[in-house]
């Protein structure tokens, strides 16, 4: 397995941290194999692949990175994650928080996250199932959704 510094994916990664916060730090990505398409503005990271940020961690079978040129107050151009997809065993690890899945889809730019396939939130002994996670992460507005969902909640 070959350690990789993603550039691309370092200027602004999704990281879940007590009601989903978006952070613009640098990452470091572990993976099996990496491919930057240029023409197509994308970055395919495969092969058990994890993610990390200080103390959080995203992993997953596979992590497909779209970014976009914005033009800066300079003039300059510089490339931003526009959204970054992550499939197959997501597990996405904070400090106070677990949350699993079988598809993510971080919309950095909109600062909306989407987890679905067998969600599960674990924040100590509370535990929210369900098939479809969707959060607003400026506003914090969470809504587990899709079909019955199931929470145990338990008081600190």
């Amino acid at each position: 397995m070959k350690k990789l510094a993603l550039g691309l994916v370092a200027g602004a990664v999704l990281w879940l941290d007590a009601g989903l916060v978006l952070a613009q730090t640098a990452v470091d990505i572990e993976a099996a194999e990496m491919e930057i398409i240029e023409t197509d503005k994308l970055a395919v990271i495969r092969g058990d692949v994890i993610a990390r940020r200080e103390h959080e961690i995203i992993r997953a079978e596979e992590m497909v990175v779209t970014y976009v040129d914005v033009k800066q107050p300079d003039g300059t151009m510089k490339a931003d994650v526009d959204t970054l997809v992550c499939k197959g065993n997501i597990r996405i690890t904070t400090d106070t928080q677990v949350i699993t899945g079988d598809r993510a889809t971080f919309y950095v730019r909109r600062d909306e996250l989407i987890v679905s396939g067998n969600v599960t939130v674990k924040q100590g002994q509370t535990v929210l199932r369900g098939p479809e996670l969707s959060a607003n992460l400026k506003t914090k507005h969470t809504v587990m959704k899709g079909g019955r969902v199931k929470g145990s909640f338990v008081p600190k």
